[in-house]
């Protein structure tokens, strides 16, 4: 499924991406370290060669905020794939990618707010905080909108 058309031959890049809700049905956004904005976002990562897109995203889990200590809920059956905006290709991911190609993963945080540590040695946000599924896409990146409103619509209905 693509959220938007084409802008380079370049190929996606592969990432899993983590929606991780807690006991209030809440999500999990950080506030990237490398852009300052106002803007927020889940966990999301790429995927290494060899590596399963789940075990990445528990990879990623661990490296964006400190804790494994989530249970799968669901996942996406298909892919989703974001063009960036044309000012940042060639800018991000070292200029190898258009976009990304996105597995979409969803979790139910088990632990407490106190286990979710960001200043881990891959560190990647500033700040965090749990948002209601209601306000992501107008937190998110307006390029990032429309994939975050097919998760909202597709991991709802399992909280």
């Amino acid at each position: 499924m693509t959220m938007s058309s084409p802008t380079t031959p370049l190929p996606y890049r592969p990432c899993a991406g983590m929606m991780v809700i807690n006991k209030e049905n809440n999500v999990f956004v950080g506030r990237r370290l490398d852009m300052v904005s106002q803007y927020w976002q889940m966990p999301q990562g790429g995927i290494d060669p060899g590596e399963l897109p789940l075990e990445a995203a528990h990879r990623e889990l661990l490296e964006e905020i400190g804790t494994q200590n989530v249970e799968l809920l669901h996942s996406l059956k298909e892919w989703i794939e974001y063009d960036l905006p044309a000012d940042l290709v060639g800018k991000v991911w070292k200029g190898k990618y258009r976009g990304q190609k996105q597995k979409w993963f969803l979790f139910r945080f088990l632990g407490e707010d106190a286990d979710i540590n960001i200043a881990t040695k891959h560190a990647e946000f500033a700040e965090w905080k749990w948002s209601p599924p209601k306000n992501l896409i107008g937190e998110i990146v307006p390029f990032k909108r429309d994939i975050y409103e097919t998760i909202v619509t597709e991991f709802t209905p399992f909280f």
